[in-house]
């Protein structure tokens, strides 16, 4: 049986972490995993699953005889390392923004344009995690219609800024707890028992270009270039897991029953009929797996038949990052 070895770059991070976990659940026949990283990290030990990996320092011959590197590093570490993956012959899984809008690179959600990914000229790049979660859960009522407009409000946890951003909610809370003043670097204010609705920086139009991703991307990702999408990105003091409101306007009139049946047998979702009694999820119910769960289906009163609203929650760490990209792997090999 033929195996792959795999490096992650950016190993001892939450995402490249995430993907050396994610890759020993899956049944992918593994050869080498090599873990990557800044020269700090290089000696520490990172596991994917029980095989205990010792961290090395990123440099250009790191990925000789490397079939695929998964990248978990900021736009300028991709980047840089680009041109010695794609000459090594790896493909490259970049969870970077900084190839998403590169049209010579797929922008890949294998459940809805898996065939892109054989496109490739070395570099395939994972979407932005809100991006992934909130078309997950839209996937299969495009299957039925086509969206012409969307509005989305995300409710984003603060593990989508990293390790940094949850230390920063867990360190409030003590303050708060204690009676001291809150103390805040990661984001522009107080994060605890508060919502802060900028993510990213802003842009000339005043959107930011977190809230821009979900127009860009998704025009892509879904084959939709007049799609028009109005977003606003909040963070939220949830350590996990992003929640998504989303309002669709489509082509034609579309019946409720067809619209839940659409999710019901989109790929990867799961439409919220009972939880707890409840008909829709939190971030709670769908942490640390790879389902996007969607509730609160109903008729947009603006648009009428030709309008649905729906809420939907997904795992931004794993669905939203790692597994998106171990899920473009195991679409090539296989």
């Amino acid at each position: 049986m033929k195996t792959w070895n795999v490096a992650v770059l950016g190993a001892t991070g939450a995402v490249g972490q995430q993907m050396l976990k994610v890759l020993s659940e899956r049944n992918i026949p593994l050869g080498t995993v090599k873990a990557l990283a800044s020269a700090s990290s290089a000696g520490k030990k990172v596991y994917c699953g029980e095989r205990e990996i010792i961290v090395e320092e990123t440099r250009e011959d790191s990925f000789k005889n490397m079939d695929f590197v998964l990248g978990a590093v900021s736009n300028a570490m991709a980047q840089k390392f680009r041109p010695a993956i794609v000459k090594s012959g790896a493909v490259f899984i970049d969870n970077s923004s900084a190839f998403r809008l590169d049209a010579d690179v797929p922008l890949v959600i294998p459940q809805i344009n898996g065939e892109d990914a054989f496109k490739h000229n070395g570099v395939i790049a994972n979407p932005n995690c809100s991006t992934i979660v909130t078309l997950m859960a839209i996937s299969g009522i495009a299957r039925i219609a086509v969206i012409q407009e969307m509005v989305a409000c995300t409710y984003q946890a603060v593990s989508g800024a990293g390790r940094e951003g949850i230390v920063e909610l867990e360190t409030q809370m003590r303050q708060e707890y204690n009676g001291e003043e809150k103390t805040h670097s990661v984001f522009p204010c107080q994060i605890l028992s508060n919502a802060i609705p900028f993510i990213g920086s802003e842009l000339d139009n005043d959107y930011t270009t977190e809230e821009m991703k979900m127009q860009n991307e998704g025009r892509k990702i879904m084959h939709l270039p007049e799609l028009k999408v109005c977003c606003t990105c909040v963070r939220i003091p949830v350590i996990r897991s992003h929640s998504i409101s989303v309002q669709l306007k489509l082509d034609k009139d579309v019946s409720l029953d067809d619209v839940k049946s659409a999710i019901k047998n989109a790929p990867g979702c799961v439409l919220a009929e009972d939880i707890d009694g409840r008909d829709y999820p939190t971030p709670l119910d769908v942490s640390d797996q790879d389902l996007v769960y969607v509730g609160r289906v109903r008729r947009d009163l603006i648009n009428g038949d030709r309008g649905v609203c729906l809420w939907c929650c997904g795992d931004q760490i794993r669905k939203g990052a790692a597994t998106n990209a171990v899920e473009i792997l195991e679409l090539l090999i296989k």
